[in-house]
């Protein structure tokens, strides 16, 4: 079972504003899906359409090959949220609990093992916050907060990484550090869906993009993306300069 998203025909609207028209889009295992567009394109609908949050006014979309409105595999999921960052920070809570609660779809009513606790010290490793375990979230700086909410994912054995725009507020080396992680998680064999702003940033990470505004203007690999007019179909004239370091 190799797909992960498959998305038909799928339409959406907040009233009589159209936010999705028939978009179709399969995300394979292991992708590393970059979805880019304009302010107000749809980007941050089709994810929650992707993840069951909205339900579709018209096409089908399936996830880890059910219908999404039938999937409760929740913990195969891992979603960071343009608020993880910023608003994040109101959680009175330390950086273990936070991860912890990762496990939680595993353990359900039971208290947790020591595979369970394991798991979530693995997951602060691999993300390199260990030694911010007793920190509360709140104290935390954006980029520290951003990798508190990556460890919770893989705390709970995401499959599935979805991030809308996990960088904004964080500074430059804190990003490029994120990124790199996020490679890294990649290769491990993490599938990973980012909305980003930044374009070059996306071109150089990304192996397949998704140009939507309302429709989806491309769905490919990122060379075919470089080589396409999808960026000026999509964004008009103001398309970033797009940077391709594959």
């Amino acid at each position: 079972m190799n797909t992960v998203v498959d998305i038909g025909d799928v339409s959406f609207a907040y009233g009589d504003t159209v936010a999705i028209r028939d978009v179709s889009l399969t995300i394979s295992k292991g992708d590393f899906l970059g979805l880019i567009g304009p302010n107000g394109s749809g980007k941050t609908t089709l994810l929650h359409l992707m993840l069951g949050l909205y339900a579709p006014d018209e096409g089908t979309i399936e996830l880890f090959g059910e219908p999404v409105s039938e999937f409760a595999d929740g913990e195969r999921i891992g979603y960071v949220s343009q608020q993880a960052t910023s608003r994040g920070g109101t959680m009175p809570v330390t950086v273990r609990e936070a991860v912890t609660m990762g496990r939680f779809p595993h353990a359900g009513h039971a208290p947790l093992s020591d595979a369970d606790h394991d798991a979530v010290d693995d997951a602060m490793e691999t993300v390199d916050i260990s030694e911010l375990a007793d920190k509360q979230v709140n104290q935390l700086s954006g980029g520290q907060r951003q990798r508190a909410f990556i460890a919770r994912a893989l705390a709970s054995e995401a499959d599935l990484l979805a991030l809308d725009e996990p960088t904004v507020g964080v500074d430059a080396e804190s990003r490029d550090e994120f990124y790199r992680l996020l490679e890294t998680l990649n290769e491990s064999g993490i599938t990973i869906v980012l909305i980003e702003h930044d374009i070059g940033v996306v071109t150089d990470r990304a192996d397949h993009i998704a140009c939507i505004n309302q429709e989806l203007y491309h769905h490919g690999d990122t060379e075919s993306f470089v080589e396409s007019d999808a960026l000026t179909e999509a964004y008009g004239t103001s398309g970033q300069v797009v940077h391709h370091h594959h």
